[in-house]
């Protein structure tokens, strides 16, 4: 095939962006500025104000809507219209209420929130936080002009797509347990006011206790309360719906096992419900006091001591601190105080323009998006795109809202009802994880321990003060004492500033603790690789410091499923990079042996992510080593602007927050510990401009499945030797390596740095391989294709996705091999990747140095087909033709030498090598009707099953699981038992082996064997799938 042949694309494809709007028809003549306006002012009756400012921003986008119509939604014109509507509707009443414009504007569009505007848009709320991310990244500038340069924090798009899925996960968190404790329904009241909803009936009693908690939500916690904060609240309503509700519609026994019995004879609710949800008794105590005075202050009620109740409600029940209501859910009161909760939350809500709430009770489907259920959480679809957050791996997210439990599910999402825990869910998940920091970390003392003194002390001099003032600092940055009470959506502002203090008290002293129990068991690691207790270097850095302090507090943040500061908060906090916070993930994980496997899910996924484009990102310090490592370079990285900005000091950081001092040391001579040179002097970090407008539906995946899980531990795939000391990975990059071997500790970063990307690529590219069924020797020519711009064409990386080289490298080598496999078909099968993003195709960097003198803009971004053809084959053909049959098979042991080329390989760089041999850890499902899944078994497992002492006791593949048994028995026994009716109610349990994770040492060890047992592949060399129109 010719050279030329490659840039040839096929007629057609999804993802060009054309202006050539022919197609749009009667649509555009029929002007789209009078639809606008007939959409604000008759179908939402917006006020004269609020539609001249949205029909500003509309005129001002409108060629963004029209250059990219076919990307947006199904890319059917009338419906890209009408997302575009409600996105500069929400953008224009967001912002100008943030700038104070509502409190100026009159009354008549005050109560338009953002489900009410996607009702008359004939949209759903899934949908439209789907698309909002496009929207925003193509019209930031704009509204940065508009609106000010901190538009987006004002915004809060973020925080509005986790909030989202908070509640959709509390929802059904929620409606799982009220069914564990109350009928639906009762016989003689059949006339009982219920709201059908495609999961049943909703009684008024669960709407009651729903209503409950948003008014909780809304007076007493801030609007953007962490999700297990906003749990124990719903345990709190389930114990009050305990004592009130009926009797008559109890679904349970009080002498049931699952129940804390007090003195054998009355049951202890709190103590039940703890054990039950994973809770503390005394802050569930707590919360339901204050739930209790929202019901005296609101519904006008007076409270009594249980105690007091003479009513069979409070029969065989501990009263013992508890409150009761009379008549507060009796037939004669029900009603209005459903009424008088659903004004309230009203009122909260109006001129808001954001979430109500309670559309998860209501009959809202149509506005949720949620069609079908999936494992107790909202399918999230759209009408024909799948939205790929429910395939599995699951939420963790590959899907986000799907909850982590075994391939068998309760009948009807009803808790079993003698099991004294709750199914495995993400917000059950969430507690049992926040349980171990309130059970592990918590006790622990807030000051380092006697050892890690020790430690500190024996450096060159005492830098135990430097420490503990430091960490005070940066976590007082992270968790700041004000500021959040301004979120709270009425005016009760004190009441929610406490509470945040509080909270944010409370986070910074668990996240202290953490900081000092893992350095401590860093300093003990790192004194025995270097034979010395004297650590200096280590200990001095500022940097190793802030990324330590920044991933303890990710981990609380992320334990507690906080909605305002999602990552990557904490770098901008802390003034670190992507690229200095990746060099402690490893080690944060293998020298915290208690950490729970979801918090280790979490910094694996995270790590991922850093590589997979955020260290790619402009202002990473990736480039201040890369400039060292690759003198070549500098000059297109000097050209991009993409250096890291220095790293702003303590002193800054404690003025900036307003830092107080009390009872933390002064340290007068930190600041030359910050700058001084050999340490990290040279290295700069960024003031990181916050672009990746990553959909956090995907985002912060702490709800993981197992399936992707494995996926994710591959991102976090390492040497198979020892680490090389934490010193050097700090350590200025110009310094000589200690390890000898005469590199810079750049180099040595750099090329640790690019290993890990090697090996996530394999990962990515295998799992594309296997999706398209094609060949083995296509699946090496893509993966030495990408080791080969990685090493000669490095560039190609810079402020790009890894998936944008690779999906370019699968085209470009299917072309060259005349496969007929298209983009079209690429990006359909990359659609179902677990981390698949639209922007990944959708908008790709490009910087075109003649567009300046042609008068046009340099840098944009661009669909990937754009991307191909301008840049990525004008670059990459030569390293294309070689693959091609009439060009030379790339050699796996060659190294190409090094030449004048600005992107030629580097002395020392890891060796072009073949695709690694991955474990096939990936669960297979066996049966078409059940949900039944076989893994392969771990070598690590088989070994220990087939050790002299306990080999006789298992059962291996071949093997008989009974006496004189024949195998084919064995499997018409298993066949018999799948294809049989009886139902089984228990479920699988996989917690007690870490079955997510893949061993570093396993993986790593995998990665050096010669290619040979790989899985296969189909002999077909396109998968025949035709893409969604």
């Amino acid at each position: 095939m010719s050279p030329s042949s490659l840039e040839k694309m096929e007629d057609a494809n999804p993802m060009d962006a054309t202006t050539d709007n022919s197609h749009l028809g009667s649509f555009i003549v029929d002007s789209p500025e009078a639809r606008f306006n007939e959409f604000c002012k008759n179908g939402l009756s917006l006020d004269e104000n609020t539609c001249s400012k949205a029909m500003k921003l509309f005129n001002d986008t409108k060629h963004l809507l029209l250059t990219n119509i076919s990307a947006i939604g199904n890319g059917v014109p009338d419906e890209a219209f009408r997302f575009w509507f409600v996105f500069v509707l929400y953008s224009v009443k967001r912002l100008s209420e943030k700038n104070g414009d509502s409190e100026q504007q009159g009354s008549d569009d005050n109560g338009v929130t953002l489900c009410q505007i996607l009702k008359v848009a004939k949209l759903n709320l899934v949908e439209f936080l789907k698309e909002l991310p496009q929207f925003l990244v193509k019209a930031g500038p704009i509204l940065s002009d508009l609106y000010g340069a901190d538009w987006e924090n004002r915004l809060e798009a973020k925080e509005l797509q986790a909030n989202f899925l908070h509640m959709s996960l509390l929802s059904k968190y929620y409606l799982r347990a009220y069914r564990e404790f109350f009928l639906t329904s009762d016989a003689k009241t059949d006339n009982q006011s219920a709201v059908a909803t495609a999961s049943g009936y909703v009684s008024d009693y669960h709407r009651f206790g729903w209503l409950l908690f948003l008014a909780l939500r809304a007076h007493v916690f801030s609007r953007f309360m962490d999700l297990v904060t906003c749990t124990n609240g719903l345990v709190s309503i389930l114990a009050i719906l305990i004592i009130h509700v009926p009797v008559r519609f109890r679904n349970f026994k009080l002498h049931e096992s699952r129940f804390v019995m007090k003195e054998g004879k009355c049951m202890d609710i709190l103590a039940s419900l703890c054990n039950m949800h994973n809770t503390s008794e005394d802050v569930l105590r707590e919360t339901m006091e204050k739930a209790n005075n929202l019901i005296a202050d609101i519904l006008k009620k007076t409270p009594l001591p249980a105690s007091e109740c003479r009513g069979e409600n409070m029969e065989n029940i501990d009263a013992d601190g508890l409150t009761y209501f009379e008549d507060l859910l009796e037939d004669s009161s029900l009603s209005s105080s459903l009424d008088i909760l659903d004004k309230d939350y009203g009122d909260a809500i109006r001129s808001k323009g954001e979430l109500d709430e309670r559309v998860f009770i209501n009959d809202e489907d149509s506005i949720l998006g949620s069609e079908s259920l999936s494992g107790g959480a909202p399918n999230i679809t759209g009408v024909k795109r799948k939205f790929d957050l429910i395939a599995s791996p699951a939420k963790t997210i590959t899907s986000p809202l799907s909850p982590q439990r075994s391939p068998a599910s309760h009948a009807n999402g009803i808790l079993g009802g003698s099991n004294s825990k709750v199914a495995a869910t993400p917000v059950s998940t969430a507690m049992t994880t926040a349980k171990w920091l309130r059970t592990v970390i918590s006790p622990l003392p807030s000051k380092p321990s006697v050892e890690l003194e020790r430690f500190l002390a024996s450096c060159d001099r005492d830098v135990t003060d430097d420490v503990i003032r430091r960490a005070h600092i940066i976590l007082q940055a992270i968790f700041p004492n004000s500021g959040l009470g301004e979120r709270c959506v009425t005016g009760n502002l004190q009441n929610a500033n406490l509470k945040d203090n509080i909270w944010a008290e409370q986070r910074k002293l668990e996240a202290l603790k953490l900081y000092y129990r893992v350095l401590e068991a860093m300093c003990r690691a790192e004194a025995q690789i270097l034979h010395a207790t004297n650590l200096t270097s280590l200990l001095t850095n500022e940097r190793f410091h802030r990324c330590m302090l920044a991933c303890s507090a990710e981990l609380v943040l992320a334990t507690h499923k906080t909605v305002t500061m999602l990552f990557p908060a904490v770098l901008e906090r802390t003034g670190i990079t992507a690229f200095d916070l990746s060099k402690v993930i490893e080690s944060f994980i293998r020298h915290e042996e208690s950490l729970p496997r979801e918090l280790r899910r979490h910094l694996n996924s995270l790590e991922e992510r850093l590589l997979e484009s955020m260290v790619w990102e402009k202002g990473s310090s990736m480039y201040n080593s890369l400039i060292v490592a690759r003198p070549t370079l500098s000059a297109e990285i000097n050209r991009l602007g993409l250096l890291a900005e220095p790293m702003p000091s303590l002193d800054a950081i404690a003025t900036h927050i307003k830092f107080s001092c009390g009872g933390v040391p002064p340290v007068p001579s930190l600041q030359k510990h910050e700058t001084s040179p050999g340490q990290n002097g040279d290295i700069k970090s960024p003031k990181r401009l916050c672009t990746d407008y990553r959909s956090v539906l995907v985002e912060r995946n702490s709800f993981a499945s197992p399936v992707k899980d494995r996926l994710l531990a591959f991102s976090n795939l390492k040497s198979k030797l020892l680490p090389p000391p934490l010193q050097s990975a700090f350590a200025s990059p110009t310094r000589p390596n200690p390890g000898g071997g005469g590199e810079t500790c750049a180099e040595t970063g750099i090329n640790i740095f690019f290993s890990k990307i090697t090996k996530l690529a394999a990962v990515r590219i295998n799992g594309m391989v296997e999706r398209l069924q094609l060949s083995q020797q296509i699946r090496e020519n893509v993966y030495c294709l990408c080791q080969q711009i990685l090493s000669q064409r490095t560039s190609l990386f810079f402020n790009r996705h890894i998936d944008q080289i690779i999906l370019c490298c699968f085209y470009g080598v299917a072309k060259i091999s005349q496969l007929t496999l298209t983009f079209r078909e690429i990006i359909y099968n990359y659609r179902k990747q677990p981390q698949c993003k639209p922007q990944v195709f959708r908008s790709v960097f490009v910087d075109r140095p003649s567009a300046r003198r042609n008068g046009r803009t340099a840098q944009e971004h661009v669909d990937i087909i754009t991307f191909y053809n301008e840049i990525f084959i004008p670059a990459v053909k030569s390293l294309l033709v070689e693959l091609g049959p009439a060009g030379t098979t790339i050699k796996t042991n060659r190294v190409p030498e090094v030449n004048n080329n600005n992107d030629a390989q580097c002395p020392g760089s890891p060796k072009i090598s073949p695709f690694p041999s991955l474990p096939d850890m990936s669960p297979k499902k066996v049966s078409a009707a059940h949900n039944v899944y076989v893994s392969p078994l771990r070598s690590s497992k088989m070994d220990a099953l087939i050790s002299h002492s306990s080999k006789s006791y298992y059962a291996c593949v071949g093997e008989s699981t009974h006496a004189y048994q024949s195998p084919s028995k064995d499997l018409s026994a298993i066949n018999n038992r799948l294809n049989g009716t009886r139902k089984l109610r228990g479920t699988l349990n996989f917690d007690d082996v870490d079955v997510g994770l893949v061993s570093d040492s396993m993986v790593a060890n995998s990665l050096y064997l010669q290619n040979g047992s790989c899985a296969s592949s189909s002999g077909a060399l396109v998968k025949s799938e035709q893409p969604d129109s």
